[in-house]
């Protein structure tokens, strides 16, 4: 199974560049999970976006052009059973958590909430991780988590471009560092650092600086597996050639 996970940063946007049709196409994978789809409800009514050969599950926030995630799972997989939120309304009104029921693991696409620049959100955050946490690990004893998304963290040094520079800012807090520690700790594995332990590849670049140009990012979107999936990875990669936003897609492929 190939799954690719992209902060698409505006899905009408994406679009207008051909970006993540042009993406189908070539990877064929089996699921698509997006983050920051920026469209509501109620204005997918009137647009009707879709993807041939698959179906499509919007989780919009109750915000225009704010947040929202999407699943696409293609039309092979049939009937999947996909639950928006995670019960608390603070968080499911931002449209930020997706749960697909698959026969041997959920599977979770997720936008965590950025800190901002000024921490503004920071304590939003930690309540966020936490509350998700709890979740993941109820659904992690009935069968395997794979978590995917735009995570809003850089974890280690060697996945962002300056990280001295950074510390104490937005995405590379204490706090924001120890609870992917936390979940690496506690039974989960970032399936990227798994295959590639001291590669330096970024995810995400600020649209300022010329920063993608000049390959000054950060690599804040994973894929996160249960522990006892780790034997199933077959790749994890970034495809940083890819564009249509800051953030580059990144590829899942298990056994």
């Amino acid at each position: 199974m190939k799954i690719i996970s992209w902060n698409v940063n505006g899905i009408r946007a994406n679009l207008r560049q051909n970006a993540l049709p042009a993406v189908l196409q070539k990877e064929k994978p089996d699921i698509v999970c997006l983050q920051e789809t920026k469209i509501s409800l109620k204005k997918l009514l009137t647009e009707k976006i879709s993807f041939p050969g698959y179906q499509v599950f919007w989780h919009s926030a109750n915000r225009e052009g704010y947040s929202g995630t999407a699943l696409l799972v293609s039309e092979k997989i049939k009937l999947p059973k996909i639950k928006s939120g995670i019960g608390i309304e603070e968080f499911d009104i931002e449209g930020r958590v997706q749960v697909l029921t698959l026969p041997k693991f959920y599977l979770l696409n997720v936008y965590f909430p950025n800190s901002n620049h000024e921490l503004s959100r920071l304590e939003y955050k930690q309540k966020f991780n936490q509350a998700l946490f709890k979740h993941v690990k109820r659904l992690d004893q009935d069968r395997p988590v794979i978590i995917t998304g735009d995570f809003n963290v850089a974890h280690q040094p060697l996945d962002l471009a300056r990280p001295k520079e950074n510390e104490g800012n937005a995405g590379y807090t204490i706090e924001e560092r120890a609870f992917m520690s936390q979940l690496l700790d506690q039974g989960f594995v970032d399936s990227f650092r798994f295959h590639h332990p001291r590669q330096v590849q970024y995810s995400w670049w600020s649209f300022r600086s010329a920063a993608r140009k000049r390959n000054i990012g950060w690599r804040i979107d994973y894929f996160v597996l249960s522990d006892r999936m780790k034997r199933l990875i077959k790749k994890a990669y970034i495809l940083d050639k890819i564009t249509g936003s800051d953030h580059a897609p990144v590829g899942l492929e298990i056994v």
